[in-house]
């Protein structure tokens, strides 16, 4: 039985917003989704500059678990940006907001 996953805490509400390329209908795009908690280890590491041990921190998360979801984040925004996808912006599980109050 695997062991249950920590609640990430993630800044911001992007859900549902895409990043594409300019001029092609989203409809004639393939859709990548990017997870909030992988756009959230992108703008604490890459964007801010945080070691992983400090956005897991940051996250409530341990760094391995920082380091496999940035290494899943980077791969899908290099996807995107190579292959002319849209990035699509969808809930991650276990978000400290969707918790039942």
């Amino acid at each position: 039985m695997p062991r249950p996953k920590k609640i990430r805490h993630c800044e911001g509400r992007k859900c549902g917003k895409a990043f594409k390329p300019a001029r092609i209908p989203l409809t004639e795009l393939t859709h990548i989704p990017l997870l909030q908690d992988e756009l959230e280890t992108l703008r604490l590491c890459d964007l801010r500059g945080l070691t992983q041990e400090q956005a897991g921190a940051s996250m409530g998360i341990s760094r391995g678990t920082v380091q496999r979801i940035l290494t899943s984040a980077r791969s899908k925004v290099a996807q995107a940006l190579v292959e002319g996808a849209a990035l699509i912006i969808e809930d991650s599980p276990l978000l400290e907001e969707e918790l039942p109050g």
